[in-house]
């Protein structure tokens, strides 16, 4: 991988460096027998041991697909361009009636798929649909398929993989802080991740690598979504920097933008989260595979929702893919690079910090004023998440997050748009670890913990920096680059902030519908057999066949035959008690 890095770094050299540099003819000169050597390590792994180096040789075919395209795009890409001018007439005078085509049969797969395969799962995936059609109707204005288990085996890879290249800032902690860094769990081991993050990233933007990987997802959104360039390659940018950052990648370009694409611009902000900070939440101990897959459909889906909620009424000055350039990173080497970007992140971990501890205090002083106001009601435990959990409660219900749920994920969606997402992470974190601590679900009749699905709605809900305080950051950061669109700006900042926060709304929904928790049959079968009523005769039925496949035919026969007795019993008991109560009664 060094050596596709280097040539990527080589391709993105002025012409007039290349070869006038000494250092750039070694690198030219050499370039042959690094590829050669890496190519060599690499079919030697797999001859030792393909599963091993499966995830080797699929990223290295795939740079070598997008070094040779990009080869022979720049090569004979006019070529065909003009070559296909005749088909590209055609489709452009049919252009309405193909797309509407395509819409139907997009829409009508898509109600099939629900109704066939995802309805039997339950009634709460089809209530996370039903709150999808409610929140793009909330838009005011007009406007998959099924995750197989290869698609989760590959996410949960990628998650650990994950894991483990955050836990390499452990290191540099352990150094700096002593061995027992880990008692002061977020100031010495959550913040040195977002360092260690940081300084990645600027070294990767110094090889180009960041650059080229933002322009070809930047032109899929393109293509894909009609949008222009500068909104698309912003979308794509957020997926990797945060909301100060990537509006960066467009810097000269902003004063030109209509005042639809400085709202695509802020929604896309508002929608996703830096990659700096998904390392922070991921050691708080959310799913890395949940923020991983957020920050990845939040950005189509941002600019999805900026169309619908303030469509396109102007004509875009920048048209032209070719006319975009993006800067290139500071920094005349690699180290340097990297030192820049651990210096620059001393900023954004001073500010993660402060902000904490300012929020959290305020926090504790509101629900103390609250508890004091409530008190002279008689309603002492009144409280500012008690609060967040009335208002935010039937988004949460929409979005197929179960009634009993439902009030606690309106207390983090309130957390998270008055304070920050850091804040309610935190608070979701605990509650990950009551449930995976097993303890009392209930206590005083006060639920503890979420259930598994709720928790995944909850993690994409949460996934974007929509709040109030992201406002003045978003304002202040975009006003600096273009000095003259200040007042576009701020008009444009609180449709963002609603925009930005329904297309978190629309993505929870989404994995409301497509993700179904692991089913624990034993924890399922011990809850059925206790209840008159069967919750989920799909699940039933899974758990069934799996204990009959897993254990000897015959034990698992009497096992049901005695449990289907016991029921049967308690039914009855029940039963009787309910007529005998009855009689007394009348």
């Amino acid at each position: 991988m060094l050596c596709i890095l280097l040539y990527l770094q080589y391709v993105n050299t002025p012409n007039d460096k290349k070869y006038y540099s000494i250092g750039n003819k070694v690198q030219f000169q050499t370039q042959p027998v690094c590829v050669s050597g890496y190519f060599a390590v690499v079919i030697a792994a797999c001859v030792l041991n393909l599963q091993r180096a499966l995830a080797l040789l699929v990223v290295t075919l795939l740079a070598v697909f997008f070094l040779l395209w990009d080869w022979l795009m720049g090569r004979y890409g006019q070529r065909l361009w003009d070559a296909l001018q005749p088909a590209r007439d055609t489709l452009n005078t049919h252009w309405l009636w193909v797309k509407w085509v395509v819409c139907v049969l997009l829409l009508v797969a898509v109600v099939c798929w629900l109704v066939f395969d995802t309805a039997k799962q339950g009634s709460r995936q089809l209530v996370s649909f039903s709150g999808l059609l409610c929140f793009v109707m909330l838009m005011l204005s007009r406007p998959v398929k099924k995750v197989t288990s290869l698609v989760q085996s590959v996410l949960k890879h990628l998650s650990s993989l994950t894991q483990v290249f955050l836990s390499y800032a452990d290191t540099g902690s352990r150094f700096v802080f002593g061995d027992k860094y880990t008692d002061h769990f977020f100031a010495f081991q959550v913040l040195p991740i977002v360092v260690f993050f940081s300084t990645v990233i600027s070294m990767l933007y110094h090889l180009g690598f960041m650059q080229w990987l933002i322009l070809k997802v930047g032109f899929i959104m393109q293509i894909t979504m009609g949008t222009s360039p500068t909104e698309s390659m912003v979308a794509a940018g957020n997926i990797f920097v945060g909301q100060t950052e990537s509006p960066l990648l467009i810097r000269p370009y902003i004063s030109q933008l209509t005042l639809s694409e400085i709202h695509a611009v802020m929604t896309g902000g508002f929608s996703t989260i830096a990659g700096s900070v998904l390392g922070a939440f991921i050691s708080f101990g959310i799913e890395a595979s949940h923020l991983l897959t957020a920050s990845v459909m939040s950005a189509p889906a941002s600019l999805a929702i900026a169309k619908t909620f303030w469509p396109e009424t102007e004509t875009p000055k920048v048209t032209a893919k070719k006319g975009l350039k993006l800067e290139t990173g500071e920094g005349s080497n690699l180290l340097e690079a990297a030192s820049r970007g651990a210096s620059s992140s001393i900023v954004l971990v001073a500010n993660i910090a402060v902000n904490l501890i300012a929020f959290l205090a305020l926090l504790a002083f509101l629900n103390a004023a609250l508890s004091w106001l409530g008190n002279m009601f008689n309603y002492p435990q009144l409280s500012f998440s008690i609060i967040c959990s009335y208002v935010f409660m039937p988004f949460s219900f929409l979005m197929g997050v179960a009634w009993e749920d439902s009030f606690m994920v309106g207390e983090l969606i309130g957390y998270k748009t008055f304070f920050n997402e850091f804040v309610a992470y935190e608070r979701l974190a605990k509650l990950i670890k009551r449930r995976e601590d097993r303890g009392p679900e209930y206590v005083d009749d006060v639920k503890q913990y979420l259930s598994v699905h709720s928790e995944t709605i909850v993690t994409y809900a949460l996934c974007g920096f929509a709040n109030i305080s992201s406002v003045g950051v978003m304002i202040g950061g975009l006003s600096a680059m273009a000095p003259e669109r200040r007042g576009d700006i701020s008009r444009c900042a609180i449709r963002a902030l609603i925009s930005g926060t329904v297309a978190c709304f629309m993505t929870a929904c989404i994995a409301g519908m497509l993700y179904i928790p692991e089913l624990l049959c034993e924890d399922f079968l011990k809850e059925e057999f206790n209840s008159t009523l069967v919750i989920n005769s799909t699940q039933l039925l899974t758990c069934c066949t799996e204990l009959y496949h897993r254990y000897d035919h015959i034990s698992v026969t009497v096992f049901f035959a005695v449990m289907t007795t016991y029921r049967y019993l308690i039914f009855n008991v029940i039963s009787l008690t309910n007529d005998v109560n009855h009689i007394l009664s009348g």
